[in-house]
């Protein structure tokens, strides 16, 4: 569960400050995936930042949860932060920013191996780890290719699988379709989803088509940095 309690996030401009998120509160539960949209400058990716413990709010709380340790990730030193996000937090950004050099199956093995030891035995999980996410994204035959040699779906998918690599209780995903096709949006948004589901996930993502909110278990509308519309646990009617 992931819950944002309260958040004010302002930037300096000259001799004042612009606000970018304006008192929020929104929550994601396990295993649902929680739209936000609204227009450009709205404070949409803003609210994904401090989400991320990417940028640390004016005020208010960002609550984490595993069902039996809650914390307040806004509260988090630098350095805790960037533990939290490695063990606890996945980051789905909007282009997929694969490394050139890589293969499909190399971009998840750095990551899952940040911070953590290289015996046999990790390395044995880890690779079997990375091989189950290949196969959930569907790219167990493409496991070999380097990023331009996948077409940009695929990309997207290996972003996602790299997201979850660390098994995270949140994944935080920004414009995943943006530079998709309707077609191609539609089963990454449908992918997305389903892992959301099977692994009890807590998900937030950015989106500005409403063309895919079928997939999505709950939406809410940014404006001015501000919540328009319900805020998230209120399911969808369909």
């Amino acid at each position: 569960m992931i819950e944002l309690q309260n958040v004010t996030l302002t930037f300096p401009d000259g001799e004042n400050r612009i606000t970018a998120i304006d008192d929020v509160t929104l929550r994601g539960d396990n295993g649902t995936v929680t739209g936000i949209t609204g227009p450009s400058g709205s404070g949409k990716s803003s609210i994904l930042a401090v989400a991320a413990t990417l940028i640390r709010p004016d005020s208010g709380g960002v609550l984490i949860s595993d069902g039996t340790d809650t914390i307040d990730a806004a509260q988090l030193s630098k350095h805790e932060a960037t533990k939290l996000r490695r063990e606890r937090i996945g980051i789905v950004f909007q282009q997929s920013n694969l490394l050139p050099a890589l293969t499909a199956r190399e971009q998840l093995q750095v990551m899952a191996r940040l911070g953590g030891g290289t015996s046999r035995n990790k390395r044995a999980k880890i690779d079997a780890r990375v091989d189950e996410l290949l196969d959930a994204v569907g790219l167990t035959e493409h496991a070999g290719k380097r990023a331009h040699q996948l077409s940009g779906g695929q990309r997207q998918r290996v972003a996602i699988a790299r997201g979850l690599v660390h098994e995270p209780e949140v994944l935080l995903v920004d414009e995943p379709t943006s530079a998709l096709d309707q077609e191609r949006g539609a089963e990454i948004m449908e992918l997305i989803a389903g892992l959301t589901h099977e692994r009890d996930t807590a998900t937030l993502l950015v989106t500005h088509d409403l063309v895919h909110r079928d997939a999505l278990d709950d939406l809410v509308t940014v404006i001015d940095g501000r919540i328009t519309t319900p805020v998230a646990g209120q399911a969808l009617t369909r």
